[in-house]
């Protein structure tokens, strides 16, 4: 659409970033440094409350940097609520119009809304028609932003025909120490399994590619392409509940095991969300029992939408284009 693309964020979303898009600058965020090391949503996030509001004015202050230096018009911040500017076009993305916070979502809601008042719009990746993919998320009833616009599901990923090559694959993602506790469980169950395994690590400091044993396979992190070719050659998939992995399973069309990450309700809501449809089996983590998970996804249909209309999405991008 001719317009210039500056990229901005932190850690292992930086690195992949810097992978996807190499001729694109680059620039980095302060970070939030979110660790889940409890089950505890309201601890997890309390305890470090004081870190994430200092990352927030910080992101505030860097992307007002940002503006001012490289001229910038229009900022889209995919969940990061200090990337805005009264002189910039902003747009905050997000599917979470509801937080759930056991015992705190009043309160912590009110706080949400007012963060959104500090953008332009508001862009949901979903469909308009409740409950759609994100549920209460993002259906659970009317905000006072002025513009909101639900602009289709995002995906990365595309449904085609592929031979079989792996009986399953794991995507692991999320914050540590949860990823690698995930990780290590896993291994100690698919090892000594009879099915062929590959594991996408996530990490995307270094590219590592090795086996552990006859049937597991490592790879520490794949770009877009190579990933939709590993998922598409395995039969079944396994990874967190996260949002942006229920899109990406919904442009697939595959049957997964979703494990919530400890302490992110949100993960923990959709995870029970799309089981109780039968659409995909959910686990926790702590009760991990990898060979029935895969038994149960007989009884399920996964998400078989296929590949999704961009129009919604280029439309509202069109319209911003143009007010920028």
């Amino acid at each position: 659409m001719g317009a210039e693309v500056f990229l901005a964020s932190d850690g292992v979303a930086l690195h992949l970033l810097q992978a996807e898009f190499p001729h694109l600058p680059v620039f980095e965020l302060p970070s939030y440094g979110i660790r889940y090391a409890s089950s505890n949503m309201v601890w997890n996030i309390g305890k470090q409350l004081p870190r994430i509001l200092w990352a927030m004015r910080s992101e505030h202050r860097e992307t007002i940097r940002l503006v001012h230096k490289h001229g910038i018009q229009g900022i889209i911040s995919d969940n990061r609520y200090g990337c805005y500017h009264t002189q910039a076009n902003s747009i905050l993305l997000t599917h979470q119009l509801h937080l759930r916070v056991p015992g705190l979502s009043g309160l912590v809601n009110r706080l949400l809304h007012l963060a959104f008042a500090n953008f332009n719009a508001i862009w949901v990746p979903d469909i308009a028609e409740a409950p759609g993919l994100s549920g209460d998320l993002s259906h659970g009833g009317a905000i006072s932003h002025k513009d909101v616009r639900y602009i289709g599901i995002l995906t990365r990923m595309q449904a085609y025909e592929h031979d079989p090559e792996y009986d399953v694959a794991v995507v692991l993602s999320g914050p540590e120490p949860q990823r690698t506790i995930l990780e290590q469980r896993l291994l100690e169950q698919a090892m000594f399994m009879p099915h062929k395994f590959i594991f996408v690590q996530g990490k995307t400091q270094a590219k590592a590619h090795h086996y552990i044993s006859d049937n597991v396979e490592i790879v520490s992190f794949l770009t877009s392409r190579d990933l939709n070719d590993v998922l598409m050659a395995s039969k079944v998939l396994i990874s967190r509940s996260g949002y942006s992995s229920i899109m990406d399973l919904a442009g697939l069309g595959k049957k997964a095991v979703l494990i919530p990450t400890p302490g992110q309700t949100e993960q923990e809501y959709l995870a029970d969300f799309f089981a109780r449809q039968n659409l995909f089996v959910a686990q926790r983590q702590d009760a991990l029992d990898l060979d029935a998970g895969i038994r149960q996804l007989s009884r399920t249909s996964g998400l078989r939408q296929g590949t999704f209309p961009a129009d919604a999405f280029v439309s509202a991008l069109q319209v911003w284009l143009e007010c920028v």
